[in-house]
């Protein structure tokens, strides 16, 4: 999922404008359907890009808390954690570079759309200007997300939105569901657990599938 950086403009430009007015190394926003990641929409590096990878391949993670819990998430030190709260994703984290890491839901009234992540490359706390910041440029992020939804018909999803799910997973997915005779949704969770086990990103895994380097066809002696 790199090069994000070249996403949607607006999106693209409220990540810029977090790493400034929060003083942190990096931001990206995720967009989320009920409690699962979709993927990245935007980013303004290619760390940020591997943190929402990470927490879409691991289903775990700053943004999949705040957006699940509608409230602002914060670790001012992956390394040194008051509480463990990501065993799987922390350590990855930290290996791409990540020291402190923050995450905020975008969302509207009840309408959950996903969430603002940030972090730095150094340990500490946002100040509580910054914090209110970050709340600021999530609550704008919500309002872009909607803007793009509004210009099409509904029951679609505006093409900007859809392309977040990266096509390679949708293809993966589809391939592994005609494979064990299971819905996309089922497909996606072997494909995740298979990543997960193996220690690799999910678009990776789906690589593999969509060039026939990988089958889920025969007995499952992939996953745990």
């Amino acid at each position: 999922m790199l090069g994000r950086t070249d996403g949607t403009p607006g999106l693209a430009r409220l990540c810029e404008v977090a790493v400034d007015v929060a003083a942190v190394t990096g931001a990206g926003i995720m967009l989320a359907a009920g409690d699962q990641p979709q993927g990245g929409l935007s980013s303004s590096d290619g760390v940020a890009d591997v943190i929402e990878e990470l927490q879409f391949t691991l289903g775990e993670g700053p943004c999949i808390d705040a957006h699940g819990q509608g409230s602002a998430v914060s670790e001012p030190d992956l390394a040194a954690p008051a509480v463990t709260r990501w065993p799987a994703f922390a350590p990855a984290a930290i290996e791409a570079g990540v020291r402190a890491i923050f995450g905020f839901p975008v969302r509207t009234g009840t309408v959950r759309l996903g969430a603002l992540n940030l972090y730095r490359d150094r340990p500490g706390p946002l100040s509580g200007d910054q914090h209110a910041d970050a709340l600021v440029v999530a609550d704008l992020a919500a309002l872009a997300i909607l803007a793009l939804q509004a210009t099409v018909a509904p029951g679609a999803l505006a093409a900007e939105l859809d392309a977040s799910f990266p096509a390679v997973v949708q293809q993966a997915a589809g391939m592994v569901s005609v494979q064990l005779n299971v819905t996309v949704g089922d497909a996606l969770v072997r494909l995740r657990a298979h990543a997960f086990a193996a220690g690799r990103l999910l678009s990776a895994v789906a690589e593999d599938v969509v060039a026939r380097r990988l089958a889920f066809d025969d007995p499952p002696s992939d996953v745990p």
